[in-house]
């Protein structure tokens, strides 16, 4: 069983206040989430997450086909950084910490996943030539999205 991880860290000119805000409301998710995966929140979910919410999903993850993917908000340090586990999904084992931590020109995020593919050999064969560029392209579009909306053409680090 290979553990993977994926990093990611961005910087948005705003403040830490805002981006707890937008980051750590589920409905948000929609709006961060590639058109190609045809994501859909199917579960109630209030404007503010807390340890223990369940938040439901339909997504085209694998070949434009429908599954259900369920995870469960963890832990929660409000305006500092707050868990999401997998609880039913295309992986065996998926962890995502989302950090905030304010900083001279606004505020610095970051993603820490740790996942595990199903399958043994052959998930490790369909993550290597898939799945890796997959969650890449996922991670790329958000961190567009991201910048283009909050970022406004500024520069968010120092030069």
């Amino acid at each position: 069983m290979k553990v993977h991880m994926l990093y990611r860290k961005q910087r948005l000119a705003m403040t830490l206040e805002e981006a707890w805000q937008f980051l750590s409301t589920p409905h948000n998710l929609q709006h961060t989430t590639p058109d190609f995966l045809h994501f859909r929140i199917i579960s109630p979910v209030p404007e503010e997450i807390h340890p223990g919410l369940i938040v439901a999903y339909r997504i085209a993850a694998v070949a434009g086909i429908p599954m259900t993917w369920v995870t469960e908000i963890k832990y929660v340090e409000r305006y500092a950084q707050f868990v999401d586990e997998q609880r039913v999904g295309p992986f065996r084992f998926w962890y995502h910490l989302h950090r905030f931590r304010p900083s001279e020109c606004g505020v610095d995020i970051e993603d820490v996943v740790y996942y595990v593919m199903p399958w043994g050999w052959l998930g490790d064969w369909i993550h290597r030539y898939f799945i890796a560029r997959r969650l890449q392209r996922i991670f790329d579009f958000r961190q567009d999205y991201l910048d283009h909306r909050f970022n406004r053409g500024e520069q968010p680090w120092p030069a």
